[in-house]
């Protein structure tokens, strides 16, 4: 069974969409919605929608997720992020990825949800990274085996590139696949900040952190 498991906080124009792309596939999966606090009706959305389970947490991506990952009974886990909606057919993708003993981990092939044409070269640069660097990112839906997962020890408790340095440790494992499959990312964060400075930002925020940036101070830019 796959555990899908989705940190949030103040998402309530976004979780909803995701829930429905996660059910737009019949199989039996579970769905654990870990809540850093939000103050408007991210959880009354998520319960709305029946048969989700929600807990309450302590803020922060990792630590959301890891407590997500605690309470979830599947042999597969699929990190989603709320602002994330799946590509019909997510389910068996997955499940006939992981049928190669050898594969670790994977994620879906990112798009962002917009018509606009210069998003279209964010997608390829990401589509780049995945291919030489084999190296994709916590809003591409990462799915990962539970044994994988716990023996890596989750996510580390840092405010910004958790879900890269999982990924990275993960490679050690086993192969990371990329599926064909999408997951589409709301524009929001590129619309209201200008696209060529968010993914500029994005870039230089990747850069010091691979020369050993402390995690807190490039938070504290992502987040300005």
């Amino acid at each position: 069974m796959i555990s899908v498991i989705i940190p949030t906080l103040n998402e309530e124009h976004n979780i909803g969409r995701c829930i429905e792309s996660i059910r737009s596939d019949r199989a039996i999966h579970e769905i654990i919605v870990a809540d850093g606090g939000s103050s408007d009706k991210t959880v009354d959305i998520a319960e709305s929608h029946g048969g989700i389970r929600v807990i309450r947490t302590e803020k922060g991506r990792g630590t959301q997720m890891n407590k997500g990952a605690a309470f979830a009974g599947g042999d597969i886990f699929l990190f989603l992020h709320a602002d994330t909606y799946l590509e019909r057919g997510w389910y068996n993708e997955i499940m006939s990825c992981l049928c190669e003993p050898s594969i670790a981990a994977g994620a879906f092939t990112f798009r962002i949800d917009s018509p606009e044409s210069y998003y279209r070269l964010i997608e390829y640069w990401v589509k780049f990274r995945c291919v030489v660097l084999n190296l994709p990112y916590g809003d591409q839906g990462i799915f990962v085996r539970r044994e994988v997962f716990e023996s890596l020890g989750g996510y580390k408790n840092i405010p910004l590139m958790e879900d890269v340095d999982l990924v990275e440790r993960m490679k050690k494992v086993g192969p990371i696949k990329m599926l064909r499959k999408e997951a589409y990312i709301h524009s929001r964060k590129w619309d209201e900040e200008g696209w060529i400075r968010r993914s500029f930002l994005n870039q230089m925020i990747m850069i010091r952190y691979r020369l050993g940036a402390d995690p807190e101070r490039l938070a504290k830019l992502y987040y300005q």
